[in-house]
């Protein structure tokens, strides 16, 4: 499996789950994305090959500064968008060596790409044996697109039901000067596309002991900062940089209501949004917009509004203020829509049937024995 994203920590149960169902798993993956470290770099269930990596943290632009090298694996799983540089550099390795590959994709817009991205495109589109797409809307792209190969519809972001829980953390909130507040938190990029200009707004709305706790780091920070010196609730707005993936189920539990605003852009559109499900594991309710996949992971576990309707958003977030019984419940309800859907072993078992199928023609008893014992067991 190659993936950047997998520089975070948190991920790596899905390998973990993979393992167990019988797969043996080589990550290869950079040393760092952007300003994210690995965080992981051994692992008993599976092996870890860091290789140098090139204009990291440039989504497609990025691709590994050694040679692939020789190619033992039954199956290249490319965690990476097709039209990438990094998807061209190992699928052509996979074509010379008569490997079989699959890509993922979550994009969920009809793009043309320019050139040499239109080439790679094309290129990992002849050769790939099948596609995983992560929402139904990034299958339809791919149709439209005409790869017509089989194509899985699976998220690769799941949660860890036994670490993202509901959990005491009244340390981390008397350190925050939380107390006795009524939390509303985001986690995520600080971009324009992701409502932030909206969650300021909303607080202006809200009684004084509502606070805004914004985890993360981007470009758009200066001027929400501005946007709320502006509006009067800087004082109600706590800016937390940077966080480890290990350390987000406590901030979970900390919210009393976790939102994702997200606002459709002509070229982007919500793909998934982990965080929702990273809170709905903890039981902490949810607050989304209506674009794009947001309000099918929430489902009926939490609330949707239309994106861009500040109003609306202030509505969601007062009926929780003003009944508290109601967040225990939707808190409940999130969680077992998240056992039921989005667990890494979920995730894991629908990838190994992928994997399966993408291998039938190359049927090998043992490791079919294997996944057989792990995914059916007596």
């Amino acid at each position: 499996m190659v993936s950047k994203a997998l520089v975070v920590g948190a991920y790596h149960a899905k390998l973990r789950e993979l393992a167990n169902l019988g797969v043996d798993l080589t990550l290869v993956v950079p040393p760092r994305w952007g300003r994210q470290e690995l965080e992981v770099r051994e692992a008993a269930e599976y092996k870890i090959r860091v290789m140098p990596c090139l204009l990291s943290g440039h989504n497609h632009f990025h691709f590994y500064r050694t040679q692939v090298g020789p190619i033992d694996s039954d199956i290249v799983h490319l965690d990476e968008e097709p039209w990438s540089l990094v998807s061209y550099q190992f699928m052509r390795a996979c074509v010379i060596q008569h490997r079989p590959a699959l890509f993922f994709t979550w994009q969920n817009i009809y793009k043309r790409y320019p050139p040499p991205f239109n080439y790679f495109e094309r290129f990992t589109f002849k050769h790939a044996r099948a596609a995983i797409a992560g929402n139904d809307e990034a299958r339809e792209v791919l149709v439209a697109r005409r790869f017509w190969k089989p194509i899985s519809v699976v998220p690769q972001f799941g949660v860890e039901p036994d670490i993202f829980c509901k959990r005491n953390v009244a340390d981390l909130k008397a350190r925050l000067g939380l107390n006795d507040k009524f939390v509303i938190g985001y986690v995520g990029r600080i971009v324009g596309e992701k409502g932030i200009a909206d969650m300021i707004r909303a607080l202006v709305s809200l009684p004084e002991r509502c606070v805004l706790v914004m985890v993360g780091d981007g470009d758009f920070r200066p001027q929400a900062e501005q946007l709320s010196e502006q509006l009067g609730t800087a004082q109600r707005v706590h800016w937390i940089m940077r966080i480890s993936s290990f350390t987000v189920p406590d901030y979970m539990n900390a919210f009393d209501v976790l939102i994702l605003p997200s606002r459709t852009t002509q070229r982007w559109k919500e793909q998934f949004g982990r965080v929702l499900i990273e809170a709905m594991a903890c039981e902490t309710p949810v607050i989304g917009s209506s674009s794009g996949e947001i309000p099918k992971v929430i489902g009926d576990a939490g609330f949707i509004f239309p994106e861009g309707d500040v109003a609306a958003l202030v509505a969601k977030l007062r009926c929780l203020y003003d009944t508290p019984g109601l967040g225990v419940q939707m808190g409940e309800e999130g969680r077992l829509r998240v056992l039921k859907m989005f667990t890494h072993r979920r995730i894991a078992e629908e990838t190994v049937k992928l994997y399966r199928a993408v291998l039938g023609v190359q049927h090998r008893p043992g490791l079919d024995q294997r996944l057989e014992a792990a995914m059916c067991p007596d």
